[in-house]
């Protein structure tokens, strides 16, 4: 589809629901000519948004402390692990006679 068709479609849509609004077939009631179907809409959408940001922080600063945890726990790990190959190997004799 060529720029031009795309162009001519939208002036036609924003021409239709401006021609919809000011015969009154279209909801608005502050006369700032966006229909209020879709300012509810967008209202409905950002408040959504933000209860989605707060469950999606709540569950990073989980993640960020379940990090920590393992991050610890692997240090200790290490530390073990290090004590164990560092200790000497001692031979067992055994007694042949």
């Amino acid at each position: 589809m060529s720029t031009l068709a795309i162009v001519v479609i939208l002036l036609a849509v924003v021409g239709g629901v401006t021609y919809l609004i000011t015969k009154g077939k279209i909801k608005d009631e502050n006369n700032n000519n966006i229909p209020d179907v879709v300012e509810e809409k967008i209202e409905e959408i950002k408040e959504q948004t933000k209860v989605v940001k707060a469950k999606a922080k709540k569950l990073t600063d989980d993640v960020t402390k379940a990090v920590k945890v393992v991050e610890k726990t692997a240090k200790k790990v290490a530390v073990e692990a290090e004590k164990i190959s560092a200790k000497p190997k001692t031979k067992k004799t055994s007694a042949k006679k």
